[in-house]
Order: structure tokens, then sequence, then C-alpha cells
């Protein structure tokens, strides 16, 4: 069954490095400006507990079973429903998240190869419920996100997740393409440009479109 709420809720996806943090508070921004109430957050974290499980899945020290690492991306996501998405969308608020179901599809199916069935259904169960009304993916050649990933990050050489193979990445990518060709209506393939602004000038568009569709349904 599918949640219904006041506000709506979008997502922003892509490999390493793509500009999704950037872009999703420009986003933020952009819609408030509008007149929009705008909840920010992300995953893994966005609440007090999810934000230690973030911890753990990112630690470069650690290794993490690939199933072990699903349930942790899962068991972070129910928190982070209950604690900031749900909540907020029944406010009346817009709720940009940064990551959500379809990079653990992307990165625990394509990357890890798990049964991307299974997960599917881990999905289902840790959501509650709730979809995206929209889904901006920034694509990106994971050879060029990669090094502008590591140059940010407080660890060296990367963080857990950034440090795997140019095949994993490359994996990954491929699933976030493959999702984009299977949800067209809800996905929305951004090309990262060369600049920041000329990436956010047709994410915007992408932005005015559904506000406009939106509006017509209400």
């Amino acid at each position: 069954m599918v949640a219904k709420f006041k506000g709506f809720f979008i997502t922003v996806e892509g490999c390493e490095g793509c500009g999704k943090s950037t872009q999703s508070r420009l986003l933020k921004k952009y819609l408030e400006n509008k007149g929009f109430k705008v909840v920010l957050t992300r995953e893994p974290g966005g609440s007090t507990v999810a934000e230690q499980v973030r911890n753990i899945l990112l630690n470069p020290k650690l290794k993490i079973a690939p199933l072990c690492e699903l349930m942790l991306y899962e068991s972070a996501r129910v928190q982070h429903i209950e604690d900031i998405v749900k909540p907020n969308l029944a406010k009346g608020c817009v709720v940009i998240c940064d990551r959500f179901t379809d990079s653990t599809i992307a990165y625990q199916g394509y990357g890890r190869k798990i049964d991307i069935k299974t997960i599917e259904k881990l999905n289902n169960i840790a959501t509650l419920g709730i979809n995206p009304d929209l889904t901006i993916y920034l694509d990106i050649d994971p050879k060029i996100g990669i090094v502008r990933a590591k140059a940010k990050k407080c660890f060296n050489n990367g963080d857990r997740i950034e440090r795997e193979n140019i095949k994993f990445h490359n994996d990954v990518r491929r699933g976030f393409l493959a999702l984009a060709k299977k949800y067209p209506k809800r996905i929305k393939t951004i090309k990262t440009e060369p600049t920041v602004k000329d990436t956010r000038i047709l994410i915007n568009a992408e932005i005015e479109k559904f506000l406009s569709k939106r509006k017509k349904n209400v």
C-alpha cells in the first residue's frame, strides 16, 4: 500500500563524486525560494541512530560481508523513515534525500551481486510504503567521479565504498542506468556538466516539469 502525504518526496541519486550533496543543497534553496518548506536529509543517515550506522558502513578499516552491509543499510533506513521522512511528509514538507532505495539496488544488487528481488523485498519493508515522487539521477563516468569523491573525503584514499575497484563502480553505474530505463516517469537522468551551475540548470528544468504536472493533478 502506497502511503499518502501532504508533502512530496524527492531523491537524488548517482555514483561517487557525481555532485549529489552539492546539488541537493542547491535544490533545497531553489524550492525554498518558491515558498516550499524543505527538509534535506541523506542515506545512510539522516537521524541520530542512522548516522551511527553510517559511520560503520563507511569506515574503511572495517570488513563487512555483503549481506550484513545490506541489512545495515535497511536497518538505518527504517529509523530514518520513522524519524525524518514520514513525519515531515505528513507536515506537508518537501523532503529531499541524498540517496535512497535506488542506491541499494545499484550498490548492493549490481555492485555486490546480491539477488535484486531480495533487495526489493527488503526495500519495501524498510520504506514503510513510502516511495519517491521524483528521482534525479546524476550520471557520471566512475573514473572521473572517484577522483572527485576521494579529493573531498577526510579518509585517506576514500571511504570504504569509494575504495572499491573500478569494476564495482562501473557495475553500480550500470545498475542506475538500468533503473532509469525501467522507471522513466520517476527517474530523470541528468548528465553531470563541467560546472555545478550547468548541472543545476538541468535539474531545475526537471523540477519545473514535475511541479507543473503536480499542480495539474491537485
